[in-house]
């Protein structure tokens, strides 16, 4: 048997309970030879709020998910599957399903150096001043109008064909002009 990270799906706002229970549930159960590690894929974002006030915080980039890693074995998957919030793993035909190293690095803004590789607001607020880097709006310059952090996403004002247009662009569509 391998150690193999799972996409456990959970009610929606219950993965913190759902990680707790389930390491409740590994010691009582006498799983830690079995059940290794649950991981939470979340991203520092920083939001800015009434009044240009700025709020940090860690945002869940996948509500109503949990990575566990694990030999799977039908003890294993019963300890996940039965603790209270958890609706079931991701997988075809009904099996679970392994995440590569890949897919793993993917969901937890891993780069194979290890370093973050999603583009968060923190250097981004209303006002700045943008240039679009990728999609059908490459090389236009605008400012911001609007953040929202936890979908990733940043409104611009562009001047297109001499009129400002809103436009929704994601993070990564974007790159600050100093």
């Amino acid at each position: 048997m391998s150690k193999r990270w799972y996409v456990v799906h959970t009610y929606s706002g219950y993965e913190n309970k759902v990680k707790v229970d389930l390491e409740h549930r590994i010691e009582t159960m006498g799983m830690q030879d079995r059940i290794f590690s649950i991981e939470i894929p979340t991203e520092r974002v920083t939001e800015i709020k009434e009044g240009g006030k700025r709020e940090t915080k860690d945002s869940k980039i996948f509500p109503g998910y949990v990575l566990v890693r694990m030999e799977m074995d039908d003890d294993a998957w019963t300890c996940v599957r039965n603790t209270p919030g958890v609706t079931g793993f991701l997988g075809g035909n009904g099996k679970p399903a392994p995440l590569s190293r890949d897919e793993y690095n993917k969901m937890m803004r891993k780069s194979d150096k290890g370093t973050a590789s999603k583009h968060t607001s923190v250097d981004i607020e209303v006002g700045t001043t943008v240039k679009v880097i990728s999609g059908p709006l490459s090389d236009f310059d605008g400012k911001v109008s609007e953040v929202n952090a936890e979908a990733g996403k940043v409104k611009v004002t562009l001047v297109i064909f001499g009129r400002e247009t809103p436009v929704e662009l994601s993070f990564d569509q974007i790159t600050v002009i100093s």
